[in-house]
């Protein structure tokens, strides 16, 4: 409703495997659940909350807050890779890495593992929410 509107509009997808008895079925959910990126002017945000579904505009009390657009493009840059990601909690902790070479260099995230593939917490910090993403160790450096 929102793109219909004229709004730019991101909702990041991933893809989730169900296992059922004999047979399995994949699934595209959200990556946060509940939550629909929308870039607008926060002194007009009447026609968003007006929007059948939107509960409120995620900021201090009334005051709406920006979300990083650094973070904002580099899920949309994973996005658009296809890279594999799935929900992860936020962590505050850890070493950041930059991705080095492929379609996703120059995202920044924080470094939680490595073996074969490093594998890299992209978070919205306002969410208090995080992306898991899995890439070959050597694309990787750390900050």
């Amino acid at each position: 409703m929102l793109h219909h509107k004229g709004y730019e509009t991101f909702l990041p997808l991933y893809a989730s495997r169900h296992q059922y008895a004999r047979r399995s079925r994949e699934f595209e959910l959200p990556l946060f659940p509940g939550y629909v990126f929308c870039r607008f002017n926060p002194l007009t945000r009447l026609p968003i909350l007006t929007t059948p579904g939107v509960l409120q505009v995620v900021g201090a009390g009334r005051v709406p807050i920006a979300l990083d657009q650094n973070e904002i493009t580099a899920l949309q840059t994973a996005v658009k890779a296809r890279a594999r990601m799935l929900p992860w909690p936020y962590w505050q902790a850890g070493q950041k890495g930059r991705i080095t070479d492929g379609p996703l260099a120059g995202i920044e995230g924080i470094v939680i593992g490595v073996k074969q593939l490093v594998r890299l917490v992209l978070s919205v910090s306002l969410l208090k929410r995080s992306v898991l993403l899995e890439i070959d160790a050597d694309c990787v450096s750390l900050v």
